[in-house]
């Protein structure tokens, strides 16, 4: 009997989202419904697991962690792209890393949640209701006519841009490949570099990938030239941005923020940003709806007849 490790299945779902008794007398199968960020911990958890479905990029697969599993075949991330497991140290190893399909346009919906949150003050008001506070305490503002800066011009950001499109906003987008041809062919303004993205801006949403070269690339200076009382929203990846210069920034009063990506997840209890002035924060559930995961853990389960059967599907490490 081959054991499968499901990983920080927080909601207690993964098991009733597809139907895993397909796998009954070749896999046991075991869902973790906590983060274990501690290495001796996690080891021990997955030390005799043939099998292991990651959510995402919760937990760190690299060489050293790959090491320490001898007996893992096949590695599974919920998604089609995982930055945080070495699929070349894998592939040493003998470990085939699969992935799953998504669903569209969960992550662009929940950005549009902290957009509208922040402008029209929604948590504020909505808590001032729940406990007798008073009646119309705060004046939020209109979406129409400001400017929208999109960075990262890719299938999320397209998405966000076309809502923002609908509420009669103005799009003015910044990619390493985006052209001004490009723009003008979508009929938005183009942002040739990123401090014109940040001035030029009521409301920047983040749509990046995190990679060497987009880690911290928005500190200081960019969240500086932000204008006073401007959006920043982050549903991509925490790192992207400094986190003590947006910390600094909240406090000035300078900009507001809406995060659902952090640092370090889940966010400690004690962390300053829970407490910061002018931040909406979510727990990272931009993917987190019922029809993802209808696709995450049946894809999933897929991946492995496959794999038993000798024909992986969805390889993603060669």
């Amino acid at each position: 009997m081959l054991r499968c490790v499901i990983l920080d299945d927080y909601q207690r779902v993964a098991l009733e989202k597809a139907d895993w008794a397909r796998l009954d007398g070749s896999v046991e199968c075991v869902a973790i419904d906590h983060h274990i960020g501690e290495r001796a911990a996690l080891v021990a958890t997955l030390r005799d697991a043939e099998i292991i479905v990651a959510m995402r990029e919760r937990t760190p697969f690299d060489a050293a962690l790959l090491a320490e599993l001898p007996k893992l075949k096949l590695l599974i991330t919920t998604g089609a792209y995982n930055a945080s497991i070495d699929g070349e140290a894998a592939a040493r190893q003998g470990v085939v890393v699969c992935g799953t399909g998504n669903y569209p346009g969960t992550t662009a919906e929940l950005a549009w949640g902290l957009i509208l949150s922040l402008a029209r003050h929604i948590p504020d008001s909505a808590a001032g209701m729940r406990e007798g506070g008073p009646w119309q305490p705060l004046i939020g503002h209109a979406l129409h006519g400001k400017t929208l800066g999109i960075l990262g011009w890719g299938n999320l950001g397209k998405r966000v841009a076309a809502v923002g499109r609908a509420f009669g906003m103005e799009i003015l987008a910044h990619s390493r490949s985006l052209t001004p041809e490009a723009t003008a062919a979508a009929e938005i303004g183009h942002a040739a570099t990123l401090p014109a993205l940040m001035a030029g801006s009521d409301i920047v949403s983040i749509h990046l990938r995190l990679t060497p070269e987009t880690r911290g690339m928005i500190g200081a200076a960019e969240l500086g030239a932000m204008r006073p009382g401007a959006i920043l929203v982050n549903t991509s990846r925490g790192p992207i941005v400094d986190e003590a210069a947006l910390l600094d920034a909240l406090a000035s009063g300078h900009i507001r923020a809406g995060l659902d990506v952090y640092d370090v997840e889940p966010l400690p209890v004690d962390h300053p940003l829970r407490t910061a002035p002018g931040v909406v924060l979510t727990p990272h559930v931009g993917y987190v709806t019922h029809e993802t995961y209808d696709v995450f853990y049946p894809d999933a389960l897929a991946d492995i007849e496959a794999w038993l059967a000798g024909a992986p599907i969805r390889v993603i490490n060669g």
